[in-house]
């Protein structure tokens, strides 16, 4: 066998009169071209089905909700008198109305309040979920499962009776367990501040499962190798969540805040179903409760339509940040 200088002709050998040649590295990128051409058009083809129907269902309301903002549209339009085009009319009235800022910073302040807590406790429970035995975390899913399976106006309901001002059992609790007499026939939801203190532990009460179960579905994927041996390095316990456990968790952590800030800035259950039970609605409103208000129970559609793209765009720009974040641990 002969060699010749590497990287400028190929080795060879002879066989019984046979010339071998080594053979050539492939090339990457034809490859790859090879590999886009193979599939052709069925992926996309496999997406039509599913586009079809996704344009049906969000994308056919939202073009009407956009048509609805710029158009006069009120009572009489819905018994079928024709539509007034009035173009952005119905935006500029409402970013010039005062009542608005209001509202969305009402919205805004409550909604980062209950995000962050409902994060901080599905952590927490999380946590515990993995080191508790068998038996106390089947019976702690079981109450987290109750909770999250229970309709959010039953909910409301149920808790408006705990805090009644007669007869709630957290005033019970409050005077003849602590001796707090200022808590006697206290009306919860007249002042605006503990009105949302409500709404604020119905919402998270509903809200923590879900982070719960997500985050210890993935605390279930965190090698208990590499834990083992951070302890063993003298990591004390937030040192490993920090530097090991929150790494691994921060696709979820960063999903589930998208989906608790999407959730709770639209909140609308809870809210209205309170304001009936004994809130002040003009010091209480939220973006959700007042679309309904301007929209079915004002008459005025485009307004209510004009507001409903507005927050949706807040919406969308408030998560767009996280979605970036989820789309670069992708790449990674």
């Amino acid at each position: 066998m002969t060699t010749t200088d590497a990287g400028l002709t190929p080795a060879v050998s002879s066989v019984e009169g046979e010339r071998l040649t080594a053979p050539q590295p492939r090339d990457p990128g034809s490859s790859r071209r090879r590999g886009r051409r193979s599939g052709g058009l069925t992926p996309y083809a496999l997406l039509v089905p599913a586009t079809i129907v996704l344009g049906v269902i969000v994308g056919w309301p939202l073009i009407q909700l956009i048509v609805t903002s710029m158009q006069e549209f009120g009572r009489a339009q819905v018994f079928g008198a024709p539509p007034t085009w009035v173009w952005f009319e119905n935006y500029v009235d409402v970013l010039t109305d005062t009542t608005f800022y209001e509202v969305l910073g009402r919205s805004l302040v409550f909604a980062a309040g209950c995000v962050v807590i409902t994060m901080v406790l599905g952590t927490l429970i999380a946590l515990l979920l993995q080191r508790l035995p068998k038996g106390f975390r089947l019976l702690l899913s079981i109450g987290l499962l109750l909770a999250w399976a229970m309709p959010p106006l039953s909910a409301t309901i149920v808790w408006g009776w705990m805090f009644d001002t007669d007869y709630g059992v957290i005033n019970h609790v409050l005077v003849n367990t602590f001796g707090l007499e200022q808590f006697t026939q206290h009306s919860w939801l007249i002042e605006p501040l503990s009105f949302f203190l409500v709404a604020g532990v119905v919402i998270v009460w509903g809200a923590v499962p879900f982070v719960a179960f997500a985050l210890y579905a993935g605390l279930t994927q965190v090698p208990d190798e590499v834990l083992e041996a951070s302890q063993l390095d003298g990591a004390g316990g937030i040192q490993r969540f920090r530097l090991i456990t929150f790494p691994y968790l921060k696709p979820i952590f960063l999903i589930t805040t998208i989906l608790q800030i999407i959730w709770d800035l639209k909140v609308f259950t809870q809210i209205f179903a309170l304001q009936d039970i004994g809130g002040i609605r003009e010091l209480t409103n939220t973006l959700g409760v007042y679309i309904y208000q301007v929209s079915i129970a004002g008459g005025d559609f485009g307004s209510g339509g004009a507001i409903a793209v507005i927050t949706a765009i807040i919406i969308m720009t408030v998560s767009l940040y996280y979605i970036r974040q989820v789309i670069k641990e992708e790449e990674l």
